[in-house]
């Protein structure tokens, strides 16, 4: 069964009570299925975490959470935080309202996870085009596959990806919620057959692999949820809700999101400026949407400016801060010598380090004040305060702005889309 909630016209955008009611919706359609023991049951929500703040999956997951209270059904939380640090009290708090925090589970993708079969090597040989030729396990967090949960909702927005192409369905679940291998696997491949070929597409290489593990757990009884969101005037705007059973709400969502989130340009741009969020981003790993969303508008030559108050480190954890200060963001070749010479250098590591340098073809500058200029120089960028990039750049509105007798071009919110020229 497939449920979806599309606004026709531009510029309207479904508001809080209309989510309320889509999902009221979802849950009185199985209400009658545990009315004899309702008590015996239980639900589990996946959303992203707070580095996905704009996704309205916040919204959904209380809602799905107190249409289950009402009818008696306990739903308990598990966040897909992936390889990010786990989600604080402060930020639970705000993406996910008053929901008791005894509900949400923690997924650690190190240790949690158990193996749900393998995506065999002639199927990775064939949709990698003979880029990869090997067997790759795929594990799935433990409590998703072994607690009997009744309902499973994979909550997230479908929006541009680096990676995959484009975010979500399997990737919510194998990534947020997997382990190593295969996270390691296909973020290799997608950096290695290349981010310009892959982002902002719904059929990719890694997708086909994602779609392979979904697979191996067809068993389970998943529900996606898939939001599409939009930027108006600064504001995040619910532009598109699609619910379904299998592939078909990413299909439908990935559509939509196809119009709403990818922003072409008339030209590339020799200086473009981009503003991280301060409690939305607080490493590269994560803030480096800046350099994956706005490359293929930048000209060569040209600078990408990285406004961010408030990152604090490079990795989202220990192994992957350590192997960014060691390799750095120089570039696809040395990254992936120095891969296949060093065992400390994790395929995904050396994926993150290939997607966020421009190859030489123009200059990245982090303009930051919780990680110091030689940090940041010392892992390849350029690096410029934050309160002089302030005061540079202040006043710009979203797109093109005509500033101290330069033409510059701003993104307010680089994770919510893709900025690429039309050729």
């Amino acid at each position: 069964m497939m449920k979806s909630k599309l606004l026709k016209k531009c510029g309207e955008f479904i508001d809080c009570e209309e989510i309320y009611k889509i999902i009221a919706e979802e849950v009185a359609d199985h209400a009658g299925e545990c009315s004899r023991d309702r008590m015996q049951r239980r639900v589990l929500i996946i959303p992203p975490d707070y580095t996905r703040c704009y996704s309205m999956a916040g919204i959904i997951t209380q809602a799905l959470y107190r249409e289950y209270e009402k009818i008696g059904v306990m739903a308990d939380v598990l966040p897909a935080v992936g390889t990010h640090m786990q989600m604080s009290g402060e930020e639970k708090e705000k993406m996910f309202g008053d929901i008791p925090a005894e509900r949400f589970l923690t997924h650690d993708w190190k240790k949690d996870c158990v193996s749900v079969g393998t995506v065999p090597k002639e199927y990775v040989e064939a949709v990698s085009e003979g880029i990869m030729s090997e067997e790759i396990p795929v594990t799935l967090d433990e409590k998703i596959v072994n607690r009997g949960y009744w309902k499973i909702y994979s909550v997230g927005q479908v929006v541009p990806h680096e990676v995959v192409g484009m975010a979500n369905h399997a990737k919510n679940l194998f990534v947020g919620c997997g382990g190593r291998e295969f996270i390691n696997a296909t973020h290799i491949l997608g950096a290695v057959y290349g981010m310009e070929k892959i982002i902002g597409k719904s059929e990719t290489p890694p997708r086909k692999l994602f779609d392979y593990a979904a697979d191996l757990v067809k068993e389970l009884p998943l529900t996606y949820i898939q939001t599409v969101v939009g930027m108006e005037e600064g504001e995040a705007e619910l532009k598109g809700i699609f619910i379904s059973e299998g592939r078909k709400a990413f299909e439908e969502a990935a559509m939509l999101a196809e119009k709403v989130n990818i922003i072409h340009t008339p030209k590339r741009y020799k200086k473009v400026v981009a503003r991280l969020d301060e409690n939305e981003f607080k490493s590269t790993w994560v803030g480096n949407k800046a350099v994956y969303r706005t490359r293929m508008m930048v000209d060569d030559g040209g600078e990408l400016i990285i406004l961010a108050p408030g990152v604090e480190m490079f990795g989202e954890n220990e192994e992957t801060d350590t192997q960014i200060r060691r390799y750095g963001y120089k570039g696809r070749d040395y990254v992936l010598r120095a891969m296949n010479k060093n065992n400390d250098l994790s395929r995904m590591s050396a994926a993150h380090l290939i997607h966020g340098s421009s190859d030489g073809r123009f200059k990245i500058t982090y303009c930051t004040e919780k990680l110091s200029k030689e940090e940041i120089e010392g892992v390849g960028y350029a690096w410029m305060s934050v309160n002089e990039a302030e005061s540079l750049y202040s006043g710009l509105k979203e797109g093109v702005n005509e500033k101290n007798g330069e033409e510059i071009y701003f993104v307010g919110a680089p994770a919510m889309g893709l900025w690429a020229c039309k050729e």
